[in-house]
């Protein structure tokens, strides 16, 4: 190179051509679509409450712009406007927040819902972890998107090292056949669909109606008396029933054994962090009910 002008253009001509390399982001998101963001995300809408949870825990809290109902965890999630719920959002209110991103849980967002978001040209992110192994993926790419990687990871490894102890502790424990219910009226339960019948197999536990392949299906009480399962769980989601409806059939096997559990629903029901409490909490229930045998 002997011209004088472009050897010194060069290294300038390189470091331009870093940046713009690095300013485009591209991950793939649950649903195996390839999302592209021209920079870090800096106003993101989360439709769900366990997005909501992930991006805080990937360092976003901050970039949160918008969500939905319910997103209420951390405290300071409560402060963040909303744009809906998981059945209807405010488009016009999401269009004037401006957002580079958002992210979408498509079981509680309506397919029509999420087109109608699609014709805004703004990069979607699908989030719908399917294994325990899912949310520390789900921080590590939500770090990538934010460019907040170090916090993320952080957060990801930590949650990776809590789920490998707790299946030394308790992945080879006697299998517990359980049945958990989500809601009473109608009595809804979870498959192995679910994020959470993941949570049992790593606890040790075996979900008797975890073979349905309706994620979230109904049951009656007749196939639950039928499947006879050793423990029962309840969630405390605000206005639950209960699970005291199962006292009156004192010849089953969680009645007379006395493992009829409460569980708190948001730390399993929702696919974000707090499973590990979540987790923890489902597998000393389930020793617990080890304990109960011979009763």
């Amino acid at each position: 190179m002997n011209n004088p002008a472009a050897r010194l253009l060069a290294p300038l001509l390189v470091t331009l051509c870093a940046a713009t390399a690095h300013a485009e982001i591209t991950v793939r998101d649950d649903g195996g679509k390839a999302v592209t963001l021209t920079k870090p995300a800096q106003r993101i809408v989360a439709m769900a409450p366990h997005i909501t949870e992930l991006l805080f825990a990937a360092g976003g809290g901050d970039r949160i712009v918008g969500a939905v109902s319910y997103s209420d965890y951390p405290e300071a999630a409560k402060q963040i406007p909303r744009v809906g719920d998981n059945r209807q959002v405010d488009i016009e209110r999401i269009i004037a927040m401006k957002p580079d991103l958002i992210v979408v849980w498509m079981h509680g967002s309506s397919e029509r819902q999420v087109d109608l978001l699609r014709q805004l040209n703004v990069p979607i992110f699908h989030s719908e972890p399917k294994k325990l192994d899912d949310i520390a993926d789900s921080l590590v790419r939500m770090g990538q998107m934010m460019a907040t990687e170090s916090v993320a990871n952080a957060a990801a490894a930590d949650i990776r090292r809590q789920f490998a102890a707790m299946a030394q502790t308790y992945g080879k424990r006697s299998p517990v056949r359980l049945f958990y219910q989500v809601w009473d009226k109608p009595l809804y339960t979870l498959s192995n669909g679910s994020i959470v019948s993941d949570a049992m197999r790593l606890c040790g536990g075996v979900n008797v109606f975890g073979d349905l392949t309706v994620t979230a299906p109904v049951v009656g009480i007749e196939a639950v008396l039928q499947a006879d399962p050793e423990a029962i769980f309840g969630t405390a989601e605000k206005n639950y029933g209960g699970i005291n409806l199962w006292r009156r059939y004192g010849n089953m096997q969680a009645v007379r054994r006395d493992n009829l559990f409460i569980l708190n629903g948001e730390l399993l029901n929702r696919a974000g962090p707090r499973m590990v409490a979540g987790t923890l909490a489902l597998c000393e229930k389930l020793e617990l009910a080890r304990q109960h045998r011979g009763r």
